[in-house]
């Protein structure tokens, strides 16, 4: 490595020890990159938030009782995508009107 190379590495490395100092910081905001830790699954937020519901909810009401109740934000492309693709194969979900989901019913609930 010739001493351009190594200049520029170091100018990276300062300039990332920086960034996190300046967050660290910062009195009302912690740093970005904290840790997530185990936590629960966006499906299994979704299918507990959609089975507690007893009816079908719209994806909207969902990211808001994720939030309310697990502390949980939602994006909503990602999980609109993640229950369609749930919807399609015929696992979990089913799709009741435009954005709007519900548990998907046994082939035994469905006699009534």
């Amino acid at each position: 490595m010739d001493i351009n190379e190594w200049a520029k590495l170091q100018e990276s490395l300062l300039k990332s020890q920086l960034k996190v100092i300046r967050q660290f910081l910062k009195k009302e905001e912690a740093p970005k990159f904290m840790p997530r830790g185990k936590g629960r699954s966006q499906m299994s937020v979704i299918h507990d938030i959609l089975l507690s519901s007893q009816k079908p909810l719209h994806v909207t009401d969902i990211i808001d009782l994720a939030k309310k109740n697990f502390n949980m934000d939602l994006d909503r492309e990602s999980i609109v995508s993640a229950i369609t693709k749930k919807v399609k194969s015929g696992r979990m979900f089913e799709r009741v009107a435009p954005n709007t989901f519900t548990i998907l019913k046994k082939p035994e609930e469905n006699t009534s």
